[in-house]
């Protein structure tokens, strides 16, 4: 989070209670949630005139602007006629839902956009589920009705039977709908008026959520949904009010999750008012804030009056679904690129991450220096490594594992719902595969030469799916997964197909070396690289794994020869980014994270080592 004290401006409310409605948007990823709450917070006064506003505002983090999606929730406001309006845009990856669990309980409504072209897709029914379990009454926002494929009035009914599946009460049943162009900054109450900007949306949700109760005159009571950090004034917590008022210089106390209450005190106190944070004295029920002062808080824990210290409910977050193990790097060529490189470097950091990412777990493994995490998705997993590399921390990681239970004495393992979207020619391929990797097909919609698929597949078998796909599709296919349940194992499923090259020497590889073994298959490195024994440099195109010398240099002699040398003509080599690697590696290999590079790895280097491996 970007420092406090860069935005911070003294404000003291002399106000009456204001009318307050916090909003939350959400959606599949892509359906435009975050390029609606930028139009939203522009049309509703969040920028002065002379601002410089960049697209995406609310996506602050450089990962998320690099990749173009939404990783943390986050708060802004803005004011229309009378009401105070805080919005809370939130991630549309499947793996980032915990940031969508905890935020709901700090809104009066949702947002749920659907794209006028696709329709529900998988995220769409699990942020549903959720606001409609917590008793929300969600405002339908048909996006993207520009498009010339679109198809509202049937995404709509699609919409209406995702309710009913997800038992949708008769209120609920009854939401209003709205029709928009977001990236235009328009909505209409109807497909056939004319709009130019977001009025229609803005009195949609004026005229069907009630602004939050007045219940100042009642204790304090304030649950953190979410915390953060700022090198000058500490730990940052963050949450609604309930109930009462909260006050900066208060004491206060926290319910803990563990059910024991400790004191405590307001020191800053802040709101929000666009996207910025603004110090304030006090703040009323039904307002979110952020507030320091408290090092040692956790989410889901309450902020009472220490003279009627109730808590709040506590958080229920979903358990995660895949894990790796995090070890110390021991490759020779660690403490190369990195500062940070031992294990209580690596245990501090993922100490400090469980305190905002509550879908995250970690525990010690026995014997290793090394942690077992678990999260959400591969995803979830692979931007925490990426975000360590970035600050500077070397480390490795295993194949991606499922995490199987065992409920009423058998074997369970997570499914996941996949949507496909693939032209017609390719769908015989897709199929195929996907039945070799147990998926169950439960709809197929042909659409104008577009054929739609809808699989139960274990989450096992997408592990490594994504880029195969992309292959098989040369690039036309779009899928989209989510977590769905636990269901009885479905037995082995078979992985990489394809074997390795593995060096067998240490230096630096030799543009002649592997001029020659490209023709074994696909070379992930570049001349020049640096090597070691053990380091995997490419995909073999047969089953077994191959051991190279990528630093055989062309033999020289003073014998003239009757011809010229064949040139070398090097194929460009494939260069995997984090994803891939994680995808690619098989159960007895590694990835290499360091700050300046991305490398593949046996666990035992040797090849005495893999054979003595492979017989015990």
């Amino acid at each position: 989070m970007a420092s406090f004290l860069k935005s911070i401006y003294l404000e003291i409310s002399t106000e009456s209670f204001m009318k307050i409605i916090n909003i939350a948007t959400i959606a599949h990823v892509d359906h435009g949630k975050t390029t609606l709450t930028d139009h939203l917070l522009k049309q509703g006064g969040a920028f002065n005139s002379h601002e410089h506003v960049d697209e995406l505002v609310m996506d602050s983090n450089a990962l998320e602007k690099e990749r173009g999606i939404t990783i943390l929730a986050k708060s802004a406001s803005i004011e229309y006629k009378d009401y105070k309006i805080n919005l809370v845009d939130t991630p549309g990856h499947a793996d980032f839902s915990s940031e969508v669990e905890r935020v709901m309980k700090m809104v009066d409504c949702v947002l749920l956009l659907v794209d006028a072209k696709e329709g529900p897709m998988p995220q769409t029914k699990f942020v549903l589920a959720k606001s409609l379990a917590l008793g929300l009454k969600p405002i339908v926002v048909i996006n993207k009705i520009d498009r010339k494929d679109q198809r509202a009035h049937e995404v709509i009914d699609m919409v209406f039977d995702l309710f009913v599946k997800l038992g949708a009460t008769d209120e609920q049943l009854d939401f209003p709908i709205v029709y928009a162009i977001a990236r235009e900054g328009i909505a209409k109450k109807e497909m056939e008026d004319t709009s130019t900007d977001l009025s229609p949306l803005f009195d949609t949700i004026l005229e069907h959520v009630q602004p939050y109760p007045d219940k100042g005159a009642e204790p304090l009571q304030l649950q953190i949904t979410n915390t953060s950090y700022d090198d000058y004034i500490g730990r940052i917590a963050i949450g609604r009010v309930t109930r009462g008022t909260v006050k900066a210089n208060a004491n206060v106390t926290i319910c803990k999750t563990d059910g024991s209450k400790a004191p405590g005190k307001i020191t800053k106190l802040l709101v929000y008012k666009g996207i910025r944070q603004v110090e304030v004295q006090e703040a009323q029920c039904g307002d979110i804030v952020a507030m320091a002062g408290f090092e040692d808080i956790k989410i889901g824990e309450t902020i009472a009056d220490p003279q009627n210290p109730e808590a709040l409910p506590l958080l229920t977050i979903d358990e995660p679904t895949l894990s790796m193990n995090f070890l110390v790097n021991n490759s020779p060529f660690a403490g190369k690129e990195g500062k940070f490189v031992t294990t209580r470097h690596i245990k501090d950091r993922l100490e400090r991450q469980l305190l905002s990412d509550v879908g995250l777990h970690v525990e010690s493994i026995e014997g290793t220096d090394g942690y077992k995490v678990s999260g959400r998705g591969e995803l979830h997993l692979s931007i925490l490594i990426e975000n360590m590399r970035r600050e500077g921390f070397e480390l490795q990681v295993s194949q991606p594992e499922v995490i199987i239970k065992t409920i009423n004495n058998e074997k369970m393992e997570p499914v996941e719902q996949l949507i496909v979207n693939v032209p017609e020619v390719y769908s015989g391929v897709v199929i195929e595969k996907l039945g070799k990797r147990k998926g169950s097909m439960e709809n197929m919609v042909n659409h104008n030469g577009v054929v739609t698929m809808e699989y139960i597949i274990p989450t096992r078998s997408l592990i490594g799916f994504r880029s195969e796909f992309i292959m098989d599709t040369k690039g036309e296919g779009l899928m989209d997964h989510s977590f769905l349940r636990y269901e009885r194992h479905k037995g082995e499923v078979a992985r990489r197909q394809n074997g390795v090259m593995i060096s067998g020497e240490n230096g630096a590889a030799v543009a002649f070396a592997l001029w020659n073994l490209q023709e074994r298959g696909i070379i992930f490195i570049r001349p020049t690289t640096a090597i070691y024994e053990g380091m995997i440099i490419g995909g073999n195109s047969r089953s077994d794994d191959l051991i190279v010398n990528p630093a055989k240099e062309k033999k020289l002699s003073n014998m003239r020869t009757s011809g010229n040398d064949e040139a070398i003509r090097l194929i460009p080599p494939l260069e995997m980014t984090l994803e891939q690697a994680l995808e690619f590696i098989a159960d007895d290999e590694l990835v290499e994270v360091t700050p300046k590079s991305i490398r593949l790895r046996k666990k035992h280097l040797t090849e005495n080592e893999r054979k003595r491996a492979g017989k015990s």
